[in-house]
């Protein structure tokens, strides 16, 4: 477990800015799909796996930190949160290489590799009620630095305005630099934190207002898709903003597990479950609607979901 101390000359907050770790997030390719998308339909997915960290959610933890570092909070606290894993993996990995502590609540449902990832940098992680959910997480949260707040920087990803703007400034505006000025005319995000979704979002409606903003979410709320909300039932982020969505698609489980096999097995491109679910509202909609061309949020790569039991259906 990484140990928060008095910052020594090097960990002070202008130098932790400089780190070359925070230039590595983002950038990360669109690629086009070759094989699943029907005729007459080019799809876009941009592959966030490609962070250092592995995930989207690389982003909104590089805010996040940065803001909590300009505040004060980091290092003279242990930077405390909620997670499914990936926001986790990525505070974890900051923590590791900018020198503090990290403490994160996690569903005990969360893959084991999730896990193990967060243990390799360091992390102390409190495994929560897998019944509960993220949503169980973020209660234990939220008590943990109410008892303890001189202890804790409790940065909240699901209420911190940070997050969002990650993406507005750097998301949304690499995808219309990688289309070579082309708008699409459909965006497909999933509703996590909301913070991507959200994001790109408000930096399509100014540059891109025609694009079809297309919001994913399971559609129950005991289903199997990891770091997706089923707004109806949990929890609502802070941070969420519902109009901002032309449409809401819901995905049942199963429909994601096929498709993440299928992306796998006739993309090449092995990501996680809610990959498979955003590709699938994207078909729904471009064939409902009768759109040309769509881009597609794939957040994490399927290296830490291979425990799970669907990969074999």
């Amino acid at each position: 477990m990484s140990c928060t101390g008095a910052a020594s000359p090097a960990e002070r907050p202008d130098a932790l800015l400089d780190h070359p770790l925070l230039g590595r997030i983002g950038r990360t390719p669109l690629v086009r799909l070759a094989r699943i998308p029907t005729r007459g339909l080019t799809v876009h997915a941009k592959l966030e796996s490609a962070n250092p960290g592995g995930s989207v959610k690389d982003r909104a933890a590089r805010a996040i930190v940065v803001d909590a570092i300009k505040r004060g909070w980091l290092p003279a606290r242990r930077l405390l949160d909620s997670t499914s894993g990936n926001t986790g993996i990525a505070y974890a990995m900051l923590g590791a290489a900018l020198g503090f502590g990290v403490t994160l609540c996690l569903p005990a449902s969360a893959s084991a590799e999730r896990k193990r990832i967060l243990r390799a940098y360091g992390a102390e992680v409190i495994e929560t009620d897998a019944g509960e959910g993220s949503d169980g997480a973020l209660r234990v949260a939220r008590e943990l630095h109410r008892t303890h707040a001189e202890r804790y920087a409790y940065v909240d990803q699901y209420g911190n305005e940070a997050n969002p703007r990650a993406h507005e400034i750097s998301t949304g505006p690499e995808i219309l630099d990688q289309l070579g000025g082309r708008r699409p005319d459909v965006f497909v995000a999933g509703l996590g934190t909301s913070g991507t979704f959200v994001g790109v979002s408000r930096f399509l409606r100014l540059k891109s207002p025609d694009t079809l903003r297309v919001a994913v979410e399971p559609d129950d709320g005991l289903h199997g898709i990891e770091g997706l909300k089923h707004m109806a039932t949990a929890i609502v982020p802070p941070i969420f903003e519902p109009e901002l969505a032309h449409r809401r698609e819901p995905v049942r489980t199963e429909d994601a597990y096929e498709m993440t096999r299928r992306l796998a097995r006739e993309e090449g491109l092995l990501v996680g479950v809610s990959s498979g679910a955003a590709l699938v509202a994207t078909l729904r909609v471009a064939e409902t609607t009768g759109a040309s061309n769509a881009v597609v949020i794939f957040p994490d790569g399927g290296e830490r979901y291979l425990s799970e039991r669907f990969w074999d259906g």
